[in-house]
């Protein structure tokens, strides 16, 4: 069979439309119509576009004008004709190309949820990588941005995020995409500058509360998966340890995977070093924040104290209560490491609210 090369390979029958139209006054029936329908679809699926085929259509329709058939009423029928199959080949074409999108989106979709998870074989996921950009041979970092509503990839602040970074930075090698709700970006891992614009980008463009995280460059089949779980986890711990920082970095975070990495030894250090603290009037939660306000204050009472809304006498009294308590002194330089690292293990590990 004769491959197909243009708009006018898609008009077999057409004609036979017009000139029965011309003729008899008879409409197209529910073959020729589905035979147009047909034609629509594969025109579409050859990468004709439908200006082009109806421009043929429209061009058919004056080369096989019936002779002789210029009354009102012969016109009115072959137009009528023309308006139907045309119509029933656009409805074939519009019908295809919903289907390629929503095809295409699958795949893309697919692809996504591999990279992201490390998941497929690594030769196949990378040429499909290739196709949107990315060679998987090099490094790439990930930045995820969250807010208070779910994010899909048609929302006004995907859109918007990423029209920003396409017009600073273009498209090529940077892939923006959503994912449970979060906004992605995969970007090459020695191009610092992407993943701080693009929080940026996103923090302006988020409502109140949004909240970014970057993972560190990672290369390898797995790098796009090992950063995204970074990035993954470095939200998660802002949320449990109350960070206020709208954009934060796992490569300036490292210190809490470490000590959350063996949590029977972490579990150890703050039972056996802030436990005590439950004997004070109130249980330890008071002394706890206290502890937490002092060392985020860089160990300096009037500012801990003003976070706390006490005096400074009150705040020196809790130390002192403290100390007493615990055995460590938050002045002494050694064992404020100690007592500031048991805080901040309760804070991973919620205590004293889990035990």
């Amino acid at each position: 069979m004769e491959a197909r090369t243009g708009p006018t390979s898609y008009l077999d029958g057409y004609d036979k439309i017009l000139t029965d139209a011309a003729a008899t006054g008879r409409r197209p029936d529910r073959t020729q119509i589905d035979s147009r329908r047909v034609s629509g679809e594969q025109a579409a699926e050859a990468g004709l576009s439908l200006r082009s085929c109806v421009a043929a259509h429209l061009a058919a329709t004056r080369r096989h004008w019936p002779a002789g058939r210029t009354s009102p009423s012969d016109v009115d029928r072959v137009l009528s004709a023309a308006e139907q199959a045309i119509d029933a080949f656009a409805e074939g074409y519009e019908r295809a190309q919903r289907l390629a999108a929503r095809q295409e989106e699958a795949d893309r979709r697919e692809f996504i949820d591999d990279l992201l998870h490390g998941r497929s074989d690594l030769g196949r996921l990378a040429a499909r990588a290739e196709r949107f950009g990315l060679l998987l041979s090099h490094a790439y970092a990930v930045a995820v941005a969250e807010g208070a509503e779910p994010y899909d990839d048609f929302h006004p602040v995907t859109r918007r995020v990423s029209d920003s970074l396409a017009g600073r930075f273009g498209s090529r090698n940077i892939l923006i995409t959503t994912k449970d709700g979060r906004i992605i970006c995969v970007t090459p891992g020695d191009q610092a500058d992407v993943p701080t614009y693009f929080a940026k980008q996103a923090y302006a463009a988020i409502a109140a509360g949004g909240r970014i995280a970057i993972g560190r460059a990672k290369s390898g089949g797995g790098g796009v998966a090992h950063s995204y779980e970074e990035a993954l986890s470095t939200l998660e711990l802002a949320t449990r340890m109350g960070f206020d920082e709208p954009v934060l970095r796992a490569s300036e975070l490292l210190v809490f995977p470490v000590l959350a990495r063996d949590r029977q030894a972490l579990a150890d250090l703050v039972h056996t070093t802030l436990g005590p603290l439950g004997q004070a009037r109130g249980g330890a939660i008071p002394l706890l924040e206290t502890l937490t306000a002092y060392f985020d204050a860089g160990c300096v009472s009037a500012e801990a104290a003003r976070t706390l809304s006490l005096s400074v006498r009150a705040l020196t009294y809790r130390l002192q209560r403290i100390h007493l308590l615990t055995g460590c002194d938050p002045a002494d330089p050694m064992q404020r490491y100690t007592l500031q690292t048991a805080v901040i293990g309760a804070r991973l590990l919620d205590w004293p609210a889990r035990t």
